[in-house]
């Protein structure tokens, strides 16, 4: 569905479509430019809370909105925002799979998926960054704090911000295509239309 190849449609002549365009090696690594980024932003704060508020310590950075915004070291052994507490390794492993399958999608895309690819990144560097914390210390370090919600760290909005993005991007090209269909159906009608009203073209045979 992605694929810009079915988002030009054959001409009524039955021209084959355009062969997508190949990503170059910038587009390639794009997502891993995103996911280091992401890695360094949310490693860096979780170093930060772990190294100067106790665990399940608390910080207020403004008092007055104490109450929708502040920063709680904790321990996180479930998955992002706190969910299916004691699963960790579980999904520890999972991230692994899931990297691997973002890597391989990400190598097989055409060229001009920037958005796609955009979201691929944060995806990645989200589920590479809550398994490095796996990995150091067999928990999840979650600190920000907005309220009645769950607890959760940058590597999680990451994750989530990255999924919409994927949804939002998948629907437009879904959008694209059924327009495509549409105006491609429109044509053949049109030049069918066209066939029919110029009647027969052959000649007669003069004797």
């Amino acid at each position: 569905m992605i694929e810009p190849q079915t988002l030009t449609s054959a001409p009524a002549t039955g021209t084959p479509p355009a062969a997508p365009a190949r990503a170059g090696w910038g587009e390639k690594l794009l997502p891993f430019l995103i996911m280091a980024v992401v890695i360094l932003l949310d490693q860096g704060t979780k170093y930060l809370v772990e190294t100067r508020i106790p665990l399940y310590g608390t910080w207020a950075p403004i008092p007055a909105l104490e109450n929708i915004f502040r920063v709680v070291h904790t321990a996180n052994t479930g998955a992002v925002f706190g969910l299916f507490q004691g699963t960790g390794m579980f999904f520890a492993a999972l991230a692994v799979v899931v990297a691997i399958a973002i890597a391989y999608f990400n190598m097989t895309l055409p060229g001009g998926q920037w958005l796609l690819r955009l979201a691929l990144g944060l995806q990645l560097g989200g589920a590479l960054g809550n398994f490095i914390d796996r990995l150091r210390q067999g928990h999840v370090t979650d600190f920000i704090d907005t309220g009645p919600w769950y607890i959760w760290n940058l590597a999680d909005l990451a994750i989530v911000s990255g999924v919409i993005l994927f949804g939002i991007t998948y629907w437009r090209e879904l959008r694209r295509e059924e327009a495509a269909s549409r105006a491609a159906k429109a044509a053949a009608a049109a030049e069918t239309a066209e066939a029919v009203a110029a009647g027969p073209t052959d000649s007669p045979v003069d004797l």
